[in-house]
């Protein structure tokens, strides 16, 4: 199995720095036109399934880099974003790029006691639900020999790849995945392996 992991390209909130989570922010015209350049970029690539979290701005990039591919495009909650709970909507930097939130400042610099915010999630809870997608697909012997696409968020893509770098005390792996980069993994005799990492095709 080839796994081919897209965050979403880039929406208004993200220019404005507010927390998104599962709020349904489309792409703005700047995240269509990277989600499209992705997908020229993969236009050779023969997907047979789609995996995506149900957030229009996920699906849009989906769409988008699928371009006129006629393949099945499943929606699944357990690679949606982080619930952020109250604190969605919420600016976490100010002008000059400085975190302004505390929560959102452990969030990012030691996300492993962020802790859970009112009706939302923590890093465990993401971490547990994208283990059980990752599981559930990497054992699937009917995707064994596939190349599957997953249109994702950035938290919910470095919950996803901790399945391959079993390092949770880094969690961010250096940084938040960029919008609409891709890294690429093979899940091959029970190995797992990344062959292209947070890659930007702009």
């Amino acid at each position: 199995m080839l796994l081919y992991i897209v965050r979403h390209g880039v929406t208004e909130w993200n220019r404005q720095k507010r927390v998104q989570g599962v709020m349904d922010i489309p792409l703005a015209e700047d995240g269509i036109r990277l989600a499209r350049l992705t997908g020229e970029a993969l236009k050779e690539i023969h997907f047979d399934v789609c995996f995506t979290s149900p957030l229009e701005r996920a699906v849009q990039t989906a769409k988008c880099v699928l371009g006129d591919r006629d393949i099945p495009v499943i929606p699944d909650t357990r690679i949606q974003e982080i619930n952020f709970g109250v604190l969605e909507g919420t600016h976490f930097r100010d002008e000059k790029g400085q975190v302004i939130s505390i929560p959102m400042e452990l969030f990012f610099n030691d996300p492993l006691n962020y802790p859970r915010p009112e009706n939302g999630e923590n890093i465990s809870d993401i971490l547990a639900r994208t283990r059980e997608f990752w599981r559930e697909k990497t054992s699937d012997e009917a995707l064994a020999d596939k190349t599957v696409l997953v249109s994702s968020h950035g938290c919910a893509v470095r919950a996803l790849l901790q399945n391959v770098y079993q390092d949770p005390e880094h969690f961010w792996h250096g940084s938040v995945p960029p919008n609409c980069s891709v890294n690429i993994v093979e899940v091959k005799d029970g190995k797992t392996r990344i062959l292209e990492q947070d890659k930007v095709f702009a």
